[in-house]
């Protein structure tokens, strides 16, 4: 976007919005800003330069929040952190499969619930690429909840070579929150059908950080009681737990997680845990079930996400 684009949207906003539209063109014009600065932000480490067997990413994932959480889960027991190349999903699996790395994608079964693997991931270069939120989008949360996630990557762990590493993408703790939904205003509408999210919401008062942060720690045990599931039922020497990015809560300005280079999305999680398949679930998955949604209805997918039409399209 140019500056003359954003006087032009900012007269817009104005006129239709006051001083709220004044805020969100300042919000935009700072963001703008600091996307200036990645050139000078550490690059971050790639996933494929550590050591794992399996690797379980937890989307939007703080790590001062999972260290936080971590004494209720006996295989949180080795904390750690680690460089993100990214701020948001879509910049975080750019710059992960790349060419460089080519052998290890090939070599890499990939179970993911974030639709952005629709456009920036090519499923012929992994040995397999297993897109969840195809067939298990929940329309009533907005999201892929985590049992479908934990089901197919253990059919995947059971059925796939020992020699193939193992990668799984929950969208938790990523809002909207499954045992939490912000709720009972029309700002929860507007959340839920893209146009809102909880952070945003914190950004302009209509959420308590006490409530966005209440959600958001809910969400984050929710997925980590699954994530105990899927150990239990899977055969992995060295299972490495981080996140694509993380989130912001007010720093520097910044709510969510736009892509911008700062600490608090940069540096993630890394937690080092293994798995036995001690077969105490079985995985419940509905065969025949796969559709292939349109490029509208992805796009429609990330914006309920929190994704604007620039980072989608």
């Amino acid at each position: 976007m140019t500056f003359a684009d954003w006087l032009a949207e900012t007269k817009a906003r104005v006129d239709r919005d006051g001083m709220a539209g004044v805020r969100t063109s300042a919000d935009e014009l700072w963001i703008g800003a600091l996307r200036r600065a990645d050139r000078f932000a550490d690059p971050g480490v790639n996933i494929y330069d550590r050591s794992w067997d399996a690797l379980v990413i937890l989307d939007g994932c703080r790590a001062d929040v999972l260290r936080g959480v971590a004494h209720g889960y006996e295989f949180l027991d080795d904390p750690g952190t680690h460089r993100s190349p990214g701020s948001t999903s879509y910049e975080w699996m750019e710059r992960t499969f790349t060419d460089e790395y080519a052998d290890e994608i090939a070599n890499t079964v990939h179970v993911s619930a974030n639709p952005f693997t629709h456009q920036f991931l090519d499923a012929d270069r992994f040995a397999l690429l297993d897109e969840v939120w195809r067939d298990a989008w929940d329309e009533e949360v907005g999201i892929v909840p985590a049992r479908p996630v934990t089901d197919r990557a253990i059919r995947a762990g059971r059925e796939r070579g020992s020699d193939e590493r193992l990668l799984v993408h929950y969208m938790q703790p990523h809002f909207p929150s499954v045992p939490r939904p912000l709720g009972g205003s029309a700002t929860l509408d507007e959340w839920r059908d893209g146009r809102e999210m909880a952070w945003q919401g914190l950004r302009r008062g209509e959420f308590t950080e006490r409530e966005v942060w209440g959600a958001y720690v809910a969400n984050l045990r929710y997925v980590l009681d699954d994530l105990e599931i899927l150990l239990d039922n899977l055969d992995a020497e060295r299972v490495a737990i981080t996140a694509d990015h993380g989130n912001a809560k007010g720093e520097w300005g910044i709510y969510g997680h736009p892509n911008v280079p700062l600490d608090v999305l940069r540096t993630v999680p890394w937690f080092v845990t293994s798995a036995t398949d001690r077969r105490t679930h079985e995985p419940e998955i509905e065969s025949g079930k796969r559709s292939d949604p349109t490029d509208e209805t992805v796009a429609e997918r990330l914006q309920a996400l929190g994704y604007t039409e620039d980072e989608t399209g």
